[in-house]
């Protein structure tokens, strides 16, 4: 059989079929994750416990790690507490943990039930660290070489313990006291001469991280030295576990997802978006949205503040719109880069006068040229008649008979000069709001994503408008 796409009706047909060995062979040739969702879309629960009772639980167990929270739940319910066992037994305990953060109470505790007491010891250890943090995604089953042996020592060590680990690319070298000493790549190993010590071949500066340490920062540390595994301290120095670069994956998808969601102004969803209920998703976004509505009140209040300015040069409103939008769509991608920045480790609130430096030069550049390319574009829209000032009496019906007149002239450069000018000054303030508020929300140890796009476009509205009648009382007898 090869190894290609695998329909939900095609394993449904093979498992009404009784077909074992054409099941069994599908472990063989299909990625897991291809088998758990195709049998993820299966109705019938009962059907997908037949898989678990005729395929060895070797491969099982990682097909019920790749499975829904909800098809777990009700095939722990369907198995008996044998089938249980093994499908337990060949798990990692840190995807055994990520499955139990996602069940209900009762359904973990008869989990609970049926694993080994230290290993239970080892998971209720693991569930109670911080979420999100090193503790809380580390495993514990890694292979641990002591320095005193040499390179076949070290390899016959691998051979009797590494089969069940998580890993052993990067091995972890530990002293008598049961000290962190170092660690050592899988290759350097291979290719040592038998009786070379560990210790002439093992790294010496390694980097760890902290179980309390935030798992973003995990991330970063294992991408910034590229890593395969790094080791996990407890505060007093010793190993209790390590992270893989499979669990970074995880963590910079997840990441990366919440920030996204943050930057939109919606929250995060815990669950998959076609696993996602209309009305979760609703809830989801309501509440962001009535806190930019009345957000927004502030624009309204500067609008109805000048109203009477508005209505006697009606041609001021037809640029409200530009005026905004390009003030937004400015800082948008400021903001878009300093969170990129800071997320990465690029640069942080340490570094805040270099970066608030770098931005206001690059934003005058482009305010400038915007602003004089703004000016002219104003100009033109005016004279082709896209834009009219009908307090003039100069509409598109009598446009070709009055546009070139001086009046007009000076009514127009005075229009685009306060539109462009408006707007040179705009998209510089936008670009430094777009720098500040994301360093700000990092200088105070908060996720800078939180200072989303809609909340910068609101702040950048409301001082626009002001800006924007401010000249034009400035230009204008009102």
């Amino acid at each position: 059989m090869e190894n290609e796409f695998i329909s939900t009706e095609q394993i449904e047909r093979l498992i009404d079929e009784k077909k074992v060995k054409e099941i069994r062979q599908l472990f063989e040739v299909v990625p897991t994750i291809d088998l758990a969702e195709a049998l993820s879309d299966i109705e019938d629960t009962k059907k997908i416990i037949f898989v678990f009772k005729t395929v060895k639980s070797e491969y099982t167990a990682e097909l019920f790690t790749e499975l829904k929270p909800e098809i777990k739940e009700d095939l722990i319910n369907l198995m008996s507490n044998d089938e249980l066992t093994d499908v337990l037994e060949q798990q990692f305990t840190d995807d055994l943990v990520d499955d139990l953060e996602e069940l209900p109470a009762n359904i973990v505790t008869r989990v609970l039930r049926n694993v080994p007491k230290e290993r239970r010891a080892t998971i209720n250890r693991l569930l109670n660290y911080k979420e999100d943090s090193a503790g809380s995604i580390m495993t514990t089953e890694f292979v641990v070489i002591l320095s005193n042996m040499t390179a076949d020592e070290a390899i016959k060590q691998i051979r009797k313990n590494g089969r069940n680990k998580e890993t052993i690319y990067t091995l972890f070298v530990m002293d008598n006291q049961r000290n962190l000493v170092g660690t050592l790549d899988l290759d350097d190993l291979i290719f040592a001469d038998g009786d070379t010590k560990v210790t002439e071949i093992m790294n010496r500066d390694f980097v760890t991280v902290n179980v309390d340490d935030d798992q973003e920062e995990v991330a970063n540390v294992v991408k910034r030295y590229d890593l395969n595994a790094i080791a996990v301290l407890n505060n007093d120095g010793r190993l209790v576990g390590v992270i893989t670069v499979d669990d970074i994956m995880d963590i910079i998808e997840e990441e990366t997802t919440e920030d996204i969601s943050k930057m939109q102004m919606v929250t995060p969803l815990e669950d998959s978006y076609l696993e996602t209920s209309p009305i979760k998703m609703a809830r989801k976004c309501i509440p962001w949205i009535v806190v930019l509505l009345i957000l927004g009140t502030f624009s309204s209040m500067v609008l109805s503040i000048f109203e009477d300015r508005i209505a006697s040069i009606a041609i001021l409103a037809a640029f409200i719109p530009v005026l905004m939008d390009t003030g937004g769509n400015a800082g948008g991608q400021t903001i878009a880069l300093m969170i990129r920045g800071l997320s990465l480790q690029e640069f942080g609130p340490r570094d805040f006068w270099k970066v608030i430096r770098k931005e206001a030069v690059s934003a005058a550049i482009i305010a400038i040229i915007i602003g004089a390319f703004a000016f002219i574009w104003f100009s033109v829209e005016q004279y082709l008649g896209i834009v009219t000032n009908s307090n003039l009496g100069y509409d598109v019906s009598i446009w070709l008979g009055n546009c070139w007149s001086k009046e007009y002239f000076m009514e127009v450069m005075k229009v685009s000069g306060l539109v462009a000018g408006t707007l040179t000054i705009g998209m510089f303030l936008s670009k430094m709001v777009a720098v500040l508020l994301p360093m700000g929300a990092a200088a105070i140890k908060k996720d800078p994503a939180i200072v989303s796009q809609p909340l910068l476009t609101t702040i950048v509205d409301v001082t626009s408008l002001l800006v924007y009648f401010g000249i034009a009382s400035l230009i204008f007898v009102f």
